[in-house]
């Protein structure tokens, strides 16, 4: 598919490359990790990734490793808060500008300090973290007369991530990660969209959108669509001719009261949040599985099972 053909983002919070991280990598482990890593990279080449945020377990090699190998990827790694201590700029772009449908679309990316328990923690040597919620107030400060869209790439974590929606305004999405919750129906924390999914790459989340207007203000189509279902049943319960007086009058306030709130939706922005099971009818792309066989093939001990997030 083609840049002009392109109507859709694919996008990811982070924790992609590694296991979870308990203890260092053994050193007879980093060549295999760290080819598992590229290989994960490549593949994200050929799905059409456009960005992702890193993760606390994306930095299990360090800092330095995590750079060589987003060397290898066609579209960004993020990092709007986490800055390289020597040259005090951030390790990956702070943000990125894409345009898709016509529509002006600003991301950038958060990760929580709080996930690396001490000084003594190899996967933040050399790094400085600066705070989530004053980097997201100065990164919607930046970002809003270039966008009409805001997405967050969160590594901080469910409740950290209805805590900075509630805290920050002008994040229209945030795409989280870390807490591997399966959010079927998103949340809407004051006008931001919170969306996650399971981790261990078992799942995947589709989110649609429909625009309005130009000042994006989301509502849940499933909330208007379970609205419209008890209209059509109150209209039922309406129809009978031997309704009593007091029931029908009791029915029509009830009609009325959901008629109104439709009314509410006129105009306004909407979405519709899927969560995909990418089980064994998915097909593997050939490109790729050649990949993941001749990896396999390299390190048979390695690949015999799948990466852990």
């Amino acid at each position: 598919m083609s840049e002009k053909e392109k109507d859709i983002l694919i996008l990811d919070a982070g924790d992609l490359l590694f296991k979870k991280f308990f203890t260092p990598v053994l050193e007879n482990e980093v060549k295999p990790a760290t080819e598992k890593a590229r290989l994960i990279v490549e593949s994200l080449n050929v799905m059409g990734y456009d960005a992702v945020g890193i993760g606390d377990d994306d930095l299990t090699l360090g800092k330095d490793s995590l750079v060589e190998i987003a060397k290898n990827a066609n579209f960004p790694f993020l990092s709007s808060n986490v800055l390289d201590e020597a040259s005090g700029k951030p390790l990956f772009k702070p943000y990125l500008l894409k345009e898709v449908n016509g529509v002006r679309i600003g991301i950038f990316s958060l990760l929580s300090p709080d996930f690396f328990p001490g000084p003594s923690d190899l996967r933040k040597k050399g790094l400085v973290f600066r705070p989530p919620v004053e980097v997201a107030q100065a990164m919607v400060k930046e970002l809003q007369p270039k966008a009409d869209l805001l997405i967050l790439l969160s590594h901080l974590g469910y409740p950290k991530d209805v805590e900075l929606a509630q805290a920050v305004q002008g994040i229209h999405v945030i795409v989280g990660s870390h807490t591997g919750a399966n959010l079927v129906y998103a949340p809407v924390v004051k006008g931001t969209i919170i969306l996650q999914t399971s981790p261990k790459g078992m799942y995947a989340g589709k989110l649609d959108l429909t625009l309005r207007n130009n000042e994006p203000a989301f509502y849940n189509a499933a909330t208007r669509k379970s609205m419209e279902n008890n209209l059509n049943n109150i209209k039922n319960r309406l129809a009978p001719a031997g309704i009593s007086e007091a029931d029908k009058a009791q029915w029509k306030k009830a009609k009325e009261e959901i008629e109104r709130a439709l009314r509410q939706f006129e105009g306004k922005d909407e979405f519709t949040n899927s969560i995909l099971s990418l089980g064994e009818q998915i097909k593997d792309h050939p490109d790729i599985l050649r990949r993941v066989e001749e990896y396999k093939a390299k390190y048979p001990e390695t690949g015999k099972s799948p990466p852990d997030k």
